[in-house]
Formats: C-alpha cells, sequence, structure tokens
C-alpha cells in the first residue's frame, strides 16, 4: 500500500523562540542540504568566496583585508555549508574552521573535500575557547535563521582576539517589505518594514519546519554595537551585467532597482 504524500508546510507569520528556530532550521538544511547544493553549487564554486546572489567575490571585496595578509590567520565560517569560503581561505595560507548546523551540508563539504575542520554545532553555543580566531566569517550563515542574534553576535565576540574582525552578510531588510518573488510581482511592497515578526513554515501538528527572522537595517546597527563591536563599513553590493541568474527572490530585474543583500564589517572593540 502506497504511503500518503506529507502535506506542504503552511507558510505563516508568528512568534518562534531560539529553541524552536534551531530545532527547525537543523532539520530543514539536513533535508534540502542535497538540493541546495544541487541547484546552487555550481554558482558558489567548490572553492570560490561569494557572499551572496549577487556574486560578490571576496577576491574582489576584500572585506576580510587583502588575500596576502591572510596567511596563518585563524579564521571561523559559521553557516559554512559545503565550505566553499573555507576553502578558499585555506587556498589563500589561512587556517579556517568550518562549522555549521546542518550535518548533512558538512557531509557535502566532506565529499568536496579540504584539510580543514568541519564542526557540527549552534551557532549561539560556540565549542571554542575565548580568543580562538583573528577572524569570523559568515555569508548568509546563522544570523537569518536566529531568534536572538546578539546571543550569536556575543559568541562571535567571545571567540575573536582582540581587534579581530567579524564580516556576516544577510538578506537586506528591505526586502521583508516586497513579495519574495524574482519577477514583476517582487516590485510592489506588500508588507510593512517594521513587522518584525518571523516568517515560519510549520507542519500539520503546528511544528516549525522552517524559520527566518526579520530585523530592520537599524536593529542589525544596534545588534552589532550592542554586542560589542564597532561597525566599519555596510555594504550593498550591486547586481552585476554579468549576472544573469535568479536565485530564489533574487534576479536582475529586482537587482537592478533594490538591494538584495547588506554586508557588515565589524571590529571587536
Amino acid at each position: 500500500m502506497q504511503e500518503p504524500e506529507a502535506s506542504e508546510p503552511e507558510a505563516t507569520r508568528r512568534t518562534a523562540d531560539v529553541t524552536e528556530s534551531s530545532r527547525a532550521n537543523r532539520g530543514w538544511w539536513d533535508r534540502n542540504a542535497d538540493e541546495y547544493q544541487t541547484e546552487h553549487g555550481t554558482f558558489l564554486g567548490d572553492d570560490r568566496f561569494v557572499w551572496g546572489p549577487e556574486g560578490l567575490d571576496e577576491v574582489e571585496a576584500e572585506l576580510l583585508g587583502p588575500p596576502e595578509e591572510l596567511k596563518g590567520r585563524d579564521v571561523l565560517e559559521i553557516g559554512a555549508g559545503a565550505a566553499q569560503c573555507s576553502r578558499w581561505l585555506a587556498a589563500q595560507g589561512a587556517r579556517p574552521v568550518a562549522l555549521d548546523i546542518s550535518h548533512r551540508q558538512l557531509q557535502h563539504a566532506l565529499r568536496i573535500g579540504g584539510s580543514f575542520p568541519l564542526v557540527c554545532a549552534d551557532a549561539g553555543a560556540l565549542p571554542f575557547a575565548d580568543g580562538s580566531f583573528d577572524l569570523v566569517c559568515s555569508a548568509y550563515g546563522a544570523l537569518p535563521f536566529v531568534a536572538d542574534p546578539r546571543l550569536v553576535l556575543r559568541e562571535v565576540r567571545r571567540v575573536l582576539r582582540p581587534g579581530g574582525r567579524l564580516v556576516f552578510s544577510v538578506t537586506h531588510p528591505i526586502r521583508w517589505a516586497f513579495p519574495d518573488e524574482p519577477g514583476p510581482e517582487g516590485l510592489s511592497v506588500s508588507g510593512s518594514y517594521f513587522d518584525r515578526t518571523p516568517y515560519v513554515e510549520q507542519d500539520e501538528e503546528g511544528r516549525a519546519v522552517y524559520v527566518e527572522h526579520h530585523r530592520t537595517l537599524g536593529d542589525r546597527v544596534r545588534d552589532v554595537v550592542a554586542s560589542g563591536f564597532r561597525l566599519v563599513d555596510l555594504v550593498e553590493p550591486e547586481w552585476p551585467a554579468w549576472n544573469t541568474s535568479e536565485w530564489g527572490g533574487w534576479s536582475p530585474l529586482r537587482g537592478n532597482l533594490i538591494p538584495g543583500t547588506a554586508i557588515f564589517v565589524c571590529e571587536r572593540s
């Protein structure tokens, strides 16, 4: 007898705390890691450092510093996925550690290969001693999915050495006011930018299976400063002419009109 197909999750907006968000997103990334790497692996490459769907590459951006200065640096990548960024860092002579909440994502990192450590852990409880790293980076990792970003940022500050740098990218907050669609329907405001209610996908029992949290641009800046960092730069990549691909709600049409990514460059104060 054929088993009934699982119903599609219900998309809603409701509160979701730290524990529920962590559990839901660990499960979601474990279930969807294969599809994600199949769909986006070519764009990301095996050993490129791409900050977001626009395709801004660390080779040109140098947000972590000049590549020649990365040699010998201890670097933690949070939300590493298949560790493409860590692989690039290792090629520059850095000593990266790739951390992700999803065991399945890290299995893809093993599949591609690399000589650096892979760590499966929650970004809100980093399993490292104080002052273990010179740099921490995160390209769309952890911060969009956690209920308490300051918990993560405080942990990052703890494991950074004095003067250390944190660079992280997230969905640009303005995108929350628009439908997550790559076409013309994604160009009209449909909700309040100031509504911070999380986006939740839940099963028939009402259990969250995916959670994403919204912070305004001001919220993000305040989170950074309150967690003991100095904001050095805020980068909003423009959509380049060479990039003709779509990635979820990101597309050339939208990218030429509204920002899709915000990158925060911070230093430990």
